[in-house]
């Protein structure tokens, strides 16, 4: 993966101590990213939404003439970068690879009040198609991103080629087992985490306990937003952005996609947002990806499974080889 704006100078040991910066010092990013480089050129798309002005950011790689354009889509905890690798994969393929930060993510606008719903990103995100004078896209999913581009196939089905989904999150109705919490409780757990919280919650849950320099690349985002003088309106943005995963389930319409849909499931997973606060008599056991995707993939019309033994919620970096392999059975 490529060199980020800091020097990595000492090893893990056992995955749990923090790196050494260059200069001793960590990085610190506004709400823009400023200063933080992505792996390809970076774009702005302006637009109006709820009754203000708003840029997402965007990375395009043209596909080749008659190849298809595949719609990224990142998951909460990340960016459109971290789609480096997969997208090198399809752009190698001839396919265009279109790569937004949604809004309230990465180096998008960051807005002090939006009403974020999967409705909402979904029409943002279909402008930003509609933009760059694509017609029609395969779009793809990880994570959060797996529930919005579920989103996305619902309400813009003829825009859509196919669907592909990557250890998505929203594939059980999450208020049906657990209680709501207002923003302001998320709100209060960002400010209150530490990049050392955030780099132990995804070495357990992400990579079974193992760490590496590929994996402490993709928390520095989190470094310096935490390091950084606007982390207050970023930890509100993530405190809002919460909030629709819960309210804006999906799972009750895999029975309406019309599209011929893919996951890619590492069953190792076990991803289960609100099991901190089930309600009150519930056993129901959130987050069994062993078991999940043979349950919905037969509610979908034209629905695949590729399961991925041993993985966790991360292929795409845990395990790309292998990844790989079941795109190769997609693209």
């Amino acid at each position: 993966m490529r060199s980020w704006m800091y020097t990595l100078f000492t090893a893990f040991l056992l995955g749990l101590t923090a790196p050494v910066f260059a200069d001793d010092k960590a990085p610190e990013y506004d709400t823009r990213l400023s200063g933080y480089s992505y792996p390809f050129d970076v774009q702005t798309f302006e637009f109006d939404s709820q009754r203000q002005s708003l840029e997402m950011a965007y990375m395009h790689l043209p596909a080749e003439k008659g190849q298809s354009t595949v719609l990224l889509l990142h998951g909460k905890n990340f960016a459109a970068d971290y789609w480096e690798e997969t997208a090198n994969y399809l752009h190698e393929k001839g396919y265009g690879v279109l790569m937004p930060d949604q809004i309230g993510f990465g180096k998008s606008s960051k807005p002090a009040h939006y009403q974020f719903s999967f409705e909402a990103l979904a029409n943002n995100t279909k402008a930003l198609v509609k933009s760059q004078g694509i017609e029609k896209v395969v779009v793809m999913g990880h994570s959060m991103g797996g529930m919005l581009a579920t989103r996305f196939a619902l309400n813009h089905a003829k825009s859509v080629e196919k669907l592909v989904l990557v250890n998505p999150v929203g594939l059980e109705d999450y208020l049906r087992y657990v209680e709501y919490r207002d923003p302001a409780f998320f709100y209060e757990n960002e400010k209150s985490k530490t990049i050392d919280q955030i780099r132990a919650y995804q070495r357990k849950n992400y990579y079974d306990g193992k760490w590496s320099e590929d994996y402490e690349e993709l928390i520095q985002i989190h470094t310096g937003w935490i390091n950084g003088d606007d982390w207050d309106q970023v930890a509100w943005n993530n405190a809002l952005t919460y909030d629709m995963i819960f309210t804006g389930n999906v799972s009750n319409e895999f029975d309406q996609l019309t599209v011929p849909t893919h996951l890619i499931l590492g069953t190792r997973d076990t991803t289960g947002p609100g099991r901190g606060w089930k309600k009150e008599g519930v056993d129901y056991e959130l987050g069994r990806y062993d078991q999940l995707g043979k349950t919905v993939v037969e509610q979908i019309p034209d629905g695949h499974l590729y399961e991925l033994e041993g993985i966790g919620h991360m292929p795409q970096f845990e395990a790309f080889d292998r990844y790989r392999e079941q795109l190769d059975k997609i693209f």
